[in-house]
């Protein structure tokens, strides 16, 4: 993998559409705001474009707290400016509700794939791939009710093309967005992508299930031995599929796959240095289960699932989490440690 780092030299003019406020997409709009950059938040919750727009998004920030009047927007005919860039962070489910009305538009130049899971063939279905690229958000953020985000976490945003070409427009887009932090290009974003996949179906999914953050689920007895086991899993789903997973926070992907008891020290190490970084995050699964709402497990876990199937093998481990959320979103079961039962005993079938 190869990531550059951007600085902020020459700001170079852009209209940045984010599509989506949610807990990533509404922070990443504060910030680009609050530097100064062009920037119009679209989303439908109008009690939350209501606030964002007065007295101003409330961003609790690492331990600081701001408060940011941003440009929101709840419908697309809002928007009369042409965009550079659409930031898509939505869930999969709405992702096409939301981006026709724009195309039809006829108003933005290039969309940018910031979701969660193996969204990027369904935006690219929509929009067209040579109008999309990649974005990967590292950072964890918590949606605290309309108006009111909060940051949990210090990460990279990382962007790339999708044939990994160094172009005009994502240098472009790398330098607006390094005034809202750390950002980086990679020339394999869709290894990046995988990367990003392994981190969220292993903690996203044990915090889903589990009713905790990321670093409370690996403090539970056996939570770092399932957590190896769920992202040997998806590492050999990604592999087999030909993909290659690079790192995330920091921490390199192949650190954390164990195979014998050989491995488990380095990968003990691994884990304390990625939750040191993200460990306080909460699974945006499991902010959705807290609010009664679908989860995106289905490109999550799921697209582990979907892609083992694909290429003729199984992801066990990551089928049973699908179980799992599945039956949290029916109120059958509700999210607690108690959960991680359920993945033990697929451990060991499975051995």
């Amino acid at each position: 993998m190869r990531l550059h780092s951007t600085t902020v030299g020459q700001r170079m003019t852009a209209h940045v559409l984010v599509v989506g406020a949610g807990a990533i997409g509404g922070i990443l709009a504060a910030k680009l705001t609050r530097a100064g950059a062009h920037v119009t938040v679209l989303d439908a919750n109008e009690a939350h474009v209501s606030a964002m727009r007065e007295p101003g998004l409330t961003l609790d920030e690492l331990g600081e707290t701001s408060t940011v009047p941003m440009d929101a927007v709840a419908t697309a005919s809002a928007i009369t400016d042409s965009v550079d860039y659409a930031l898509i962070s939505l869930k999969a489910p709405f992702i096409e509700p939301a981006l026709r009305p724009l195309i039809d538009a006829g108003i933005v130049d290039t969309y940018v794939s910031c979701g969660n899971g193996l969204v990027q063939g369904r935006v690219a279905g929509i929009v067209g791939e040579d109008r999309m690229m990649v974005g990967i958000v590292e950072w964890g953020a918590t949606n605290l009710g309309p108006g009111h985000l909060r940051q949990t976490t210090q990460a990279p945003l990382v962007l790339g093309e999708v044939n990994g070409a160094m172009s005009d427009r994502l240098t472009r887009l790398a330098a607006v967005l390094s005034m809202a932090g750390e950002t980086r290009t990679s020339a394999s974003i869709m290894d990046q992508v995988w990367t990003k996949l392994l981190l969220n179906s292993t903690f996203s999914g044990l915090g889903a299930i589990t009713g905790l953050t990321y670093a409370q689920a690996m403090a539970l007895p056996g939570g770092p031995d399932v957590a190896f086991a769920m992202w040997t899993e998806a590492f050999d789903v990604a592999q087999a599929a030909g993909r290659q997973p690079t790192e995330v926070a920091g921490v390199d992907a192949d650190r954390l796959v164990v195979r014998d008891a050989r491995d488990v020290g380095s990968a003990q190490t691994a884990l304390a240095e990625l939750m040191a970084r993200l460990g306080p995050t909460k699974a945006s699964m499991l902010q959705d289960l807290e609010r009664g709402a679908s989860t995106e497990v289905g490109v999550i876990n799921g697209g582990v699932v979907t892609t083992a199937e694909d290429i003729g093998t199984s992801a066990p481990l990551n089928a049973e989490v699908v179980a799992i959320v599945r039956q949290c979103e029916a109120g059958s079961l509700r999210p607690e440690p108690g959960n991680l039962a359920a993945l033990q005993r697929v451990m060991l079938t499975h051995r």
